[in-house]
This record gives structure tokens, sequence and C-alpha cells, in this order.
């Protein structure tokens, strides 16, 4: 543990994630293959918070789930009713657990005020909750001094453990991968299968603005799993094969591929695709994405929960217009919300304000 203060003001960013393959099948055990998307701008700023709640809850520790009394206790302090999910009162109760159960374990978190920004959209699938909860992590670490920056592969490990805390308050049985991610940028671990020099992949991400619960969508997967074991546990292990598949073929990539690398990978986004539909996690909007994509000779599969949120469409590299420009104006006149982007970006990392870009201080209220 540190003692050394503190700075005044902590600016902390985490990236979101984008799942090639591997939903669902990785929360009973499966291998997932996932890399950053981009780097999200989720800051938040530690300055000033009441801590007058700090003692009113004990028994924390980062390596039990909350308990439902200590969950109800704070619903109460905070005025959140028991069966709101919204997403602005999950992340209210996530931060007051783990202030709360860090400042039990490591001391006072001082007073700070919490100013939250993100570019990622909310209930989208690329994992805006986890960001935030390691961002929320980091910060009341490095604010009550149990970490020091720059963070020690032990002290990420501190980081991501109480993140997953902060997952469990918004999700109940979070896989793991989404808050590794934030603070790795990778998954770190026998949990998450990843390789190790990822080819620059260029990708396109679809919005489809529908809101999910992936809460529901993973208990609704697993109601169907104990309904038809012989019949859905073959889907996962298939599942599970085409994440190694898919690894294997990244591995074997250079690292500025060319289009005849491609056929693979378009063919594992389609099957897994199907398998989606088939675990009951697919959606009319996401079917609408695929054949929009297909029309234009492009492959898509959803990323993350399903049930609405993004997908991501492998694009081709080469030609003189972007392959992405046509399926972009068709995505969009469906009311989707679409951004090109690569894979790959840092975890959790922290910035110096003065670094910062004029619309991020702006955002923060720092300008």
């Amino acid at each position: 543990m540190n003692s050394e203060p503190a700075p005044r003001s902590l600016v902390v960013s985490a990236p979101g994630k984008v799942i090639l393959h591997g939903e669902h099948a990785v929360v009973h055990g499966d291998v997932v293959l996932v890399n950053t998307a981009f780097k999200s701008k989720n800051s938040l700023v530690a300055k000033c918070l009441n801590s007058a709640l700090l003692a009113s809850v004990a028994d924390f520790d980062e390596s039990k789930s909350p308990s439902a009394e200590q969950l109800d206790a704070l619903r109460e302090f905070a005025g959140i009713a028991a069966e709101s999910s919204a997403p602005d009162s999950l992340a209210t109760l996530a931060f007051l657990y783990m202030c709360l159960a860090i400042s039990a374990k490591y001391g006072d978190v001082p007073s700070v005020d919490i100013i939250v920004w993100s570019e990622l959209p909310t209930g989208a699938g690329l994992g805006s909750s986890a960001a935030y909860s390691v961002c929320v992590a980091a910060a009341l670490l490095a604010a009550c001094g149990a970490v020091a920056c720059p963070w020690t592969e032990e002290e990420l490990s501190l980081i991501n453990s109480w993140a997953f805390q902060g997952e469990r308050v918004i999700h109940g049985n979070p896989s793991g991968v989404d808050n590794a991610v934030g603070t790795w940028g990778r998954g770190p671990g026998d949990d998450v299968s990843l390789a190790r020099r990822v080819p620059t992949l260029r990708i396109l991400l679809t919005n489809t603005k529908v809101p999910r619960s992936t809460k529901v969508l993973v208990a609704g997967v697993k109601d169907k799993i104990l309904k038809f074991p012989a019949i859905m546990n073959p889907v996962l292990d298939s599942i599970n094969a085409i994440s190694q598949e898919c690894q294997s073929v990244l591995e074997a990539m250079p690292g500025n591929p060319s289009p005849e690398y491609y056929p693979v990978l378009e063919e594992l986004f389609d099957i897994n695709q199907h398998h989606l539909n088939v675990l009951g996690v697919g959606h009319p909007c996401l079917d609408r994405l695929c054949r929009v994509t297909a029309s234009h000779g492009l492959h898509s599969k959803l990323t993350g929960a399903g049930g609405g949120g993004c997908g991501v469409t492998l694009l081709r590299p080469g030609g003189a217009e972007p392959p992405s420009a046509a399926t972009y104006r068709d995505l969009c006149a469906c009311g989707f919300e679409c951004w090109e982007t690569n894979i790959g970006a840092p975890g959790v990392s922290l910035h110096c304000p003065s670094a910062l870009k004029a619309e991020v201080l702006r955002a923060l209220g720092m300008s």
C-alpha cells in the first residue's frame, strides 16, 4: 500500500471492448476472443465527495460478491428503487459500493467529486459499464493511496478485482472479460484467450440503438441450457471452437494483412452469428444489420450480450473508396449509428489534465 498523497485531480480513462467471438459461451466456462476496439474517453476526475456514509456498511471484501443486504442499504441511502435498472441508478450503486468497500479496507477515501464522461453508448455491448467501473476503481484506489502511478502488474490486478465488484453490482453475474479488457487492454490468465500479436484489422461498429439488459439475456441463455442441455451444450462447444479457430488465424496473419487472409474470418463471423441466434440472443435489428452489410459483400455479427446493442462488421483493406462508405450510408438509413475503427487499445490510463483535448476538458468542466 502506498502512503504518498494522491494528486488533487485524477483523470483516468479505460477502453471499451469488442468481442469477436465467444459471447455467452464464456459465462459457461468456454473461451472468448476479445479485443479493445477503441480508446474510450470514459474519464473520471476525483476531487471532493462527502464521506459521512463511509461507516454505514461494513464487511466489504473484493473477493466476495456484494450481498443483497449491502445493496439494499445503498439503494435506500441513494433513493434508488429496488426494481430500478436505469444505467445512472446502477452506476451510482456501483460507485457507492466501491467507495465504501475500498474505504473499509484501505482507509477513508478523501472527499471527492466524481465527473464521468464517455463516448461509449450504454447498453450496447461495448463494455461501457466495465470502463466506468475500472475508472472508478482506479481513481478511488489512487485517492486513498492503495495504488501508485505508474501502476504495477499487481496494482492492475487490484484495480481489476474491484472493477469486477462494480460489474457484479451492475450485471449480477458478469464474465469478468469486460473489466479485464478495461484494465489491461486485453484479457489476462486462462479465462480469456487473446492473440498476442493481433494484426491491424479495420472494423465497422454499428449501434442499433435497441436497449437491452445483459443480466436478462445471460439468464435467458442459462435457462435455455438447463431446459435443452443436449441441444445447447453442443452450440456452446461450437462457439468455443470458433474462438479457437479465429485465434489461430489471427496469429498466423501478418501485421498488415492483405484481402486473401479474410475469407476464413468472414465465414467464422457468419457461423457464429447463426449460433448466437440459436442461443436466443439475436434481434430483428441485428438480422437487418447483417442483411444490409451482406448486400455490400461484408460480414457481420452481434458483439456483446446481443438482444439489440451493437454489431461488428469486418472491413477488408484496399480500394479507392473506403469499403464502409456505402454500407455506412445504408445502415444510417436504418436509423443505426456507425463508426469505423481499428481493434487494439491500451488499458486503464492516467492522464495529465494539460494533455487532454479541449472537448474533453469542457466535458469535465476543467476548461
